[in-house]
């Protein structure tokens, strides 16, 4: 009798299991056949070529800033784009912060567009081109920033010009807002929020950099993915320092300081952060599981049963989707001695971390403290930001841009996911609940490794396309 009824309730759980899974399927997203949508690419292209040939390169130190490249960057821009010059209120603040408002015929719910017109800098004997050359070869765009992000500041520049010259108003009010220093987590965007924030503007959304249009990213999916971030991960400098006697190098220490710091990185890296499977993943899940094969959608629809595996199996593979379920450390940086000869006196290292929600900046420290379980060993904040709120994905501001992105790209599964870089709209989240993170780029792994690298380009359709989607949504705004 007893084997009976494990048996009963097996088939039950099976049939659970089955059930759910069949009923797992892509829902009717309601999207609209895209419209015609005219673009001058050719104008697109010079434009950001021409953009990209001045090297903005930002610095922590202020002094390094090249003012008068900078200048010459919003001058092109008064140059290309005079209609938007002429309509907008422009603001220039806080050394490059650019804020333009256009209004609309309401105030009711103001929209912010960001993009930032720095780059970091380069090392030019590594590229195969010049780096600020703007030139095409092979059907690409050369130099840096045609991907980060001078490419979708260009984007909103080109839709704002052509639309405002068609006569457009927009419905609601809508900021631009341009940073020149977000490389180096500046200080324009905090005061773009501060200005906004006196006037009491509250906007209903915020657009600025993170996700973009990709392939072969979820198991089992052949379908492209739009990932638009609905948040992103905090960020916190760890220092790690472990002390020993100094001294010289002949006669050493039975525990040197690089041996002590040592025994306590390794201690860090076997004790990871728990995965956990956040919103945004749950999000992703939820949308793009449905598109998956049946054997994957049996464990998709239903993570109550699964999580822990898909947890493990994630932690295992690595990648963007393990950092998208875990805080996760990366030891950067470390020194001892300055002599190889002498014992030094202390060893440090330093740790960088990409938090999720639930981990904050003083509770990852305290984890790394117990990790390590040796008070000769001290862990010290160096500076960190907590990670932001995530956005509301039934909120009318996501219908709105999921529309405008699902118009753009036909054939992608418009997707939540969690930006797991840091950008400028971080700061935005204290005056938006819905702040999204959308590159508005069809990127391949590949190209999406050129951002910070070597060598970046994008290819030329996706330059028309990028004005193609800021047409969009602007004109739902």
């Amino acid at each position: 009798m007893f084997w009976w009824i494990l048996l009963a309730l097996a088939a039950v759980f099976i049939a659970v299991l089955l059930v759910r899974a069949a009923r797992f399927r892509p829902q009717d997203d309601g999207r609209a056949a895209a419209g015609p949508c005219e673009v001058d690419a050719a104008a697109a292209t010079e434009h950001l070529a021409q953009l990209v040939r001045v090297p903005t390169v930002s610095s922590y130190r202020l002094e390094e800033f090249d003012e008068e490249k900078f200048e010459e960057f919003r001058g092109l821009l008064k140059k290309f784009y005079p209609k938007v010059f002429e309509t907008c209120t422009y603001e220039r603040f806080d050394h490059t912060e650019m804020l333009f408002t256009w209004k609309g015929k309401s105030s009711a719910a103001p929209v912010v567009l960001m993009a930032h017109y720095d780059v970091v800098p380069v090392e030019e004997s590594r590229w195969k081109h010049p780096p600020f050359c703007g030139e095409v070869f092979d059907g690409e765009l050369w130099g840096r920033g045609t991907l980060d992000t001078k490419i979708t500041l260009m984007g909103i520049f080109e839709a704002a010009e052509r639309l405002i010259g068609e006569g457009f108003v927009p419905q609601n009010d809508v900021y631009f807002a341009f940073a020149g220093d977000e490389e180096v987590n500046g200080t324009g965007a905090p005061a773009a929020v501060q200005v906004l924030r006196e006037r009491g503007v509250k906007p209903a959304m915020v657009v600025d950099e993170g996700g973009a249009v990709v392939e072969g990213v979820f198991p089992g999916v052949q379908r492209p993915m739009a990932v638009v971030g609905i948040g992103e991960k905090g960020l916190a400098d760890l220092e790690v320092t472990a002390k020993s006697e100094g001294g010289h190098a002949s006669h050493p220490p039975l525990h040197s300081a690089v041996g002590v710091l040592s025994k306590a990185v390794v201690a860090c890296e076997k004790h990871q952060f728990k995965a956990e499977i956040t919103t945004p993943v749950r999000e992703m899940l939820n949308t793009v599981g449905p598109h998956a094969p049946f054997a994957l959608r049996i464990v998709f629809a239903n993570l109550w049963c699964f999580g822990g595996l898909i947890t493990g199996v994630i932690h295992k593979l690595g990648g963007e989707l393990n950092a998208m379920m875990r805080t996760t450390m990366a030891f950067t940086m470390a020194r001892g001695s300055k002599q190889s000869n002498v014992m030094p006196n202390e060893a440090t290292a330093t740790v960088n971390l990409r938090l999720i929600n639930s981990t904050t900046v003083e509770g990852a420290a305290e984890h790394l403290r117990r990790a390590i379980n040796d008070p000769a060993v001290e862990v010290r904040v160096l500076h960190g930001s907590e990670a932001s709120p995530y956005a509301d994905v039934n909120s009318e501001a996501w219908r709105t841009l999921a529309a405008a992105v699902g118009e753009t790209w036909q054939e992608a599964i418009v997707t939540p996911y969690l930006m797991i870089a840091c950008s400028d709209s971080r700061h935005f989240s204290e005056i938006c609940p819905n702040v999204f993170k959308f590159s508005a780029m069809a990127l391949s792994a590949e190209q999406r490794g050129l951002i910070h690298n070597d060598d970046e380009r994008v290819e030329l359709p996706t330059i028309a396309k990028t004005v193609e989607f800021f047409t969009r949504l602007i004109q739902k705004l």
